[in-house]
């Protein structure tokens, strides 16, 4: 009996306490839809790299940059730190900034910086015009607003069926949680919650793609 007790203290109770502690703060086993049916980028709106650029069946983290990138270089370079290098090997996952056109040169200053470090094949820039980069926000339906420069330190998680996902609902102590969008000039706050909430949607999409994956073979 002792020799069971022993071996449960050496093994289950490490695995079990990693799993607890590896499952974050969330406690949702599915990321709630905060905005359902958001707009798809607007066909005019010109990606910066040329390549089409589109938030249909793709996980996508949403940000809206602003007029002045040197102002939010410190914002973006914390997403792609925390986020986006920790993710960007998952199928269809990818970023995109919405940016004021007249921005582009800078936005390439910053990308030439990042990319020494970093891939940023699935990280999109998408050009608009700052009347319609507003026009834009407000059919996501949230709390928050941009800002003066035409901007938000917010990003925001969509998922393949265009619905904006957040907390939104009771957390682990009862108590009712609403959460939007995740602080990019927060790295605990990218570290902790967004980490984890991308955890979740992207858990989501692989139990998915599993359980089709599983009905094909028992057609075959």
């Amino acid at each position: 009996m002792k020799k069971v007790l022993l071996l449960v203290a050496l093994f289950v109770v490490p695995v079990v306490a990693y799993l607890f502690f590896a499952s974050g703060v969330n406690s949702f086993i599915k990321l709630p839809v905060v905005t359902e049916k958001i707009p798809e980028l607007p066909i005019n709106w010109k990606p910066l790299s040329g390549n089409e650029t589109q938030l249909k069946n793709k996980i996508t983290i949403l940000g809206f940059v602003g007029n002045d990138i040197k102002y939010v270089e410190g914002n973006i370079t914390n997403l792609a730190h925390k986020i986006y290098d920790k993710n960007k090997d998952f199928v269809d996952f990818q970023v995109v900034m919405i940016a004021p056109k007249g921005t582009e040169e800078a936005i390439i200053d910053l990308n030439r910086q990042l990319s020494v470090n970093i891939d940023l094949k699935h990280w999109h820039y998408v050009m608009a015009d700052e009347k319609e980069i507003q026009e834009y926000f407000k059919k996501l339906n949230l709390v928050g607003g941009l800002d003066s420069k035409v901007g938000t330190s917010n990003v925001y998680i969509i998922d393949k069926e265009l619905n904006l996902r957040g907390r939104k609902g009771k957390n682990k102590k009862g108590e009712d949680e609403y959460r939007e969008g995740y602080n990019t000039i927060s790295a605990a706050d990218l570290h902790n919650e967004m980490s984890d909430d991308v955890k979740v949607i992207l858990a989501e999409y692989r139990l998915a793609l599993k359980k089709n994956n599983n009905k094909d073979n028992i057609t075959n």
